[in-house]
């Protein structure tokens, strides 16, 4: 394949040329969408109070990594001047990102009186403009208190955690740029285009490794906490090396026979007791000890190219130490040097994760001073609007594109079924057997209820790709798609003839997109990736710590924002097609996107997590804007161990602590909020009942339409079939 070239500025290799944007918005989230739209060639001015307010902590304590690439203007909204300078900035402006909920507590006013009558505004809040919660402000941790996330991370035997860094709010980031650029499809004259994100419904949808048993109606569904374990498969966990941590996933049994041949001292008779998966979850335990017994007298070096050797994923815990230090990182320019215009010191800030062929992602490489561009910012009011274009706003944005999804687990599954949820037209194409989790349980009438939440929306076409006739029929769907999108492993595809540069020769208006762990351009060809091996090998599980011990998050973080990254990814390369008419090829990386996502932990900070403790009462915990030895005080003065979490939270916010419980999935399920905003639901497909998710991404003007249950295999196969002769 071609090259990613990564700091061309020309308007064909730029994604958004001529987008003028807006970011007002308080919360990590709003930058983190103006930090992708800059990335996709838009011109983002980052705005600043001058005396910041209440909101100050969410999002300024990042400046050096949100403020890059973007033009500094800094306002004091208690100044008539200003307020004006900021509502003709927004009036002249193509979209702008708010957070309604955020944004007084940080400025003193929500000066957004007059907008540009064809803007696309993005409001990025905690809980969304429905619901009991409605208007209410959350910070990230409370959040993942509220949603479930918290309940699933940490140990058994401990308290539930909070994720060091707002994951929360990066990842409504790249939902909300994946709002405006659905948006922009239907921009036309006089027509406001609100967009609306909710951290609560972003949350909620990284539950979805959770969420199929509370779904079915299990009244005892729980998110539980299980470290670094998997519920269903052993031996998957850390370990100590001889120097440092290594992280095993070992899924089946014959990886399990593998490694006790390279272990060596496990034993005949513990090699048979343990052979079945089904007795090794039953006692993980045992066989954590086995394993740690081998991997302590041995580097992580010998650990990962032994096991890798045999097949077993696994990977370093890669060190956060200033700036992830991962050997591919550096070789996809994930890692860059940057001087701090404010004291000069040298910087570490992370690349693009867009690695498309003809609209690579800008590296953001130049930090402003703040209000160090306000003369080109004024200058800016006197730009050319740009031209509204595209489908009545009455028409799904993506009504009349078709998908073409070869895919099984998560990323490119998920990212196609929010392509649906848009109006996409999206085929499965399945081999013969099916995809792996269609019976993952619980099942409901035969199917697996994750398999069919995760599908909802597509068709299936059973297919074997390997054949002659096969061959025939995917290349005839593919001469004539939009979209392909995949996450077998690098290179799997090219191997049977269907390569991005094929299939750009066949179709060369086609959006090839390519969902990896480490990327095809990579120093880890053939890799096996799962999420755990992505977050140990990101930085991100170097984060938080149990007594030394690196921890995942309890939902499967990489992969959730891999998808999300793959749906952003796809609608800005249709965008860059509607004014270049080419397609071009997307070389994603989970380990690209979740290094990402941990820029607010790089460089040299102090400490800068907010400061939340966990009380624990008679029926769960609480999570409470206090240091952790302050909370520790409080539960011993509150008694709140014998007391239920309810009357611990109301005594917490009558003492002026902010506090809220935290959840287990099944509440969440339950809770007022999720139903009020609809985020999940009863459809039925041939009869049966099945639970179907919301999108997160929610176009005010053009609601989704209430999703289909995922399909039976091959459901489809003779229809589509059919409109081939």
């Amino acid at each position: 394949m071609a090259d990613f070239p990564q700091d061309s500025q020309s308007p064909d290799s730029s994604a958004l040329p001529g987008l003028l944007v807006v970011e007002f918005g308080a919360r990590v989230a709003a930058s983190a969408a103006g930090s992708l739209l800059a990335q996709l060639g838009a011109t983002v001015v980052f705005v600043e109070p001058v005396r910041p307010g209440a909101f100050a902590d969410a999002k300024w304590m990042y400046r050096d990594q949100f403020a890059a690439g973007k033009l500094s203007l800094a306002v004091d909204c208690g100044d008539a001047a200003d307020l004006a300078l900021l509502r003709s900035l927004a009036a002249g402006s193509d979209v702008l990102l708010v957070s309604s909920d955020a944004d007084a507590l940080a400025y003193g006013v929500s000066p957004w009186t007059a907008t540009r009558a064809d803007s696309v505004v993005c409001d990025i809040t905690a809980f969304g403009s429905s619901g009991p919660l409605a208007g209410t402000s959350a910070s990230d941790a409370q959040i993942q208190a509220l949603s479930g996330i918290m309940e699933c991370t940490g140990q058994s035997d401990g308290p539930p955690l909070a994720l060091a860094l707002p994951l929360v709010e990066q990842l409504a980031g790249i939902y909300a740029a994946a709002g405006v650029l659905a948006a922009l499809r239907q921009r036309q004259p006089g027509q406001l285009l609100p967009v609306e994100i909710a951290l609560y419904d972003v949350a909620f949808s990284a539950m979805t490794s959770f969420l199929a048993p509370a779904l079915s109606g299990d009244a005892h569904a729980a998110a539980t906490r299980v470290g670094n374990r998997h519920t269903m498969a052993a031996p998957w966990n850390v370990y100590r090396a001889s120097d440092g941590w290594v992280l095993l996933c070992a899924g089946n049994d014959a990886q399990w026979q593998r490694l006790c041949a390279l272990m060596h001292g496990s034993g005949a008779q513990t090699t048979a007791r343990l052979a079945k998966n089904a007795a090794r979850v039953s006692h993980a335990q045992e066989v954590d000890s086995i394993v740690q017994s081998w991997t302590s007298a041995h580097t992580i070096g010998e650990c990962v190219a032994r096991m890798l050797a045999q097949g077993i994923p696994c990977g370093p815990v890669a060190a956060l130490d200033g700036y992830p230090r991962e050997a591919n990182l550096h070789h996809r320019h994930m890692v860059i040097d940057v001087v701090n215009p404010i004291n000069g010191r040298g910087i570490k800030l992370p690349g693009s994760p867009f690695r498309m062929t003809r609209t690579p992602g800008l590296v953001l490489a130049c930090v402003s001073a703040k209000n160090g561009d306000r003369a080109r910012v004024k200058a800016l009011l006197r730009r050319p609007e740009t031209p509204p274009r595209r489908s009545p706003p009455t028409r799904l944005p993506l009504a009349g594109i078709r998908v073409l999804e070869i895919g099984h687990y998560t990323t490119a599954p998920v990212a196609s079924r929010l392509l649906a949820a848009l109006g996409a037209e999206v085929i499965k194409v399945e081999p013969p057997e099916g995809e792996a989790v269609r019976h993952w349980p619980p099942e409901r009438n035969g199917q697996g209820v994750f398999f069919t939440f995760q599908n909802a929306d597509k068709q299936s076409l059973l297919l074997d790709i390997a054949s002659a006739e096969g061959r025939k029929v995917l290349l005839q769907l593919a001469s004539k798609a939009d979209v392909l999108i995949e996450n077998l492993r690098p290179g799997a595809l090219a191997r049977k003839g269907y390569g991005p540069d094929e299939l750009l020769a066949l179709n060369p208006r086609l959006v090839y997109c390519s969902i990896s762990g480490f990327g095809l351009d990579s120093l880890y060809e053939g890799r096996p990736a799962f999420d755990a091996v992505i977050q140990a090998m990101s930085g991100l599980m170097d984060l938080t710590r149990i007594s030394g011990m690196p921890l995942k998050t309890g939902p499967s973080m990489a992969d959730v924002m891999g998808a999300a990254f793959a749906l952003t990814a796809v609608l800005a390369a249709l965008e860059s097609r509607e004014h270049t008419g080419h397609g071009q090829f997307l070389d994603l990386s989970m380990q690209d996107i979740c290094a990402w996502a941990t820029q607010s932990g790089w460089n040299e900070a102090v400490d800068r997590a907010p400061v939340q403790g966990v009380l624990q009462c008679a029926d769960g915990y609480v999570l409470a804007a206090c240091p952790a030895a302050e909370a520790v005080r409080l539960q011993a003065q509150l008694e709140s161990v014998g007391r239920p979490r309810d009357a611990v939270v109301a005594a917490l916010t009558a003492a002026g602590l902010s506090a809220v419980p935290v959840l287990g999935i099944s509440e969440v399920v339950a809770a007022p909020q999720t139903r009020e905003r609809g985020l999940w639901f009863m459809s039925k497909d041939q009869g049966v009942e099945y639970p179907v998710l919301a999108s997160p991404v929610r176009l005010t003007l053009t609601p989704s339409p209430v999703p289909r249950p995922g399909p039976r295999l091959g459901r489809d196969t003779q229809a589509i079939l059919g409109t081939l002769k």
